[in-house]
């Protein structure tokens, strides 16, 4: 058995971003977004260094509901 994996089938890793890149999509301070995760609005994943990154797939979802707010 070969210890390789075939990588063609396995799923791209999926999009994280950092708080800046999120805060730009929004037009909000980095902090924003922080406080956003604290308080349940947008999930956060931990880095092993301890910063937060967010799924762009939720990020995207979250601006389209706002601009439809709009």
């Amino acid at each position: 058995m070969s210890a390789s994996r075939n990588t063609q089938n396995s799923p791209a890793p999926e999009a994280l971003l950092t708080p800046a890149e999120v805060a730009a999509l929004f037009r909000v301070d980095p902090k924003t977004v922080t406080r956003w995760a604290k308080a349940g609005k947008l999930s956060s994943i931990r880095t092993l260094g301890g910063h937060r990154r967010y799924r762009e797939t939720e990020v995207r979802q979250l601006l389209r509901g706002v601009e439809a707010g709009n």
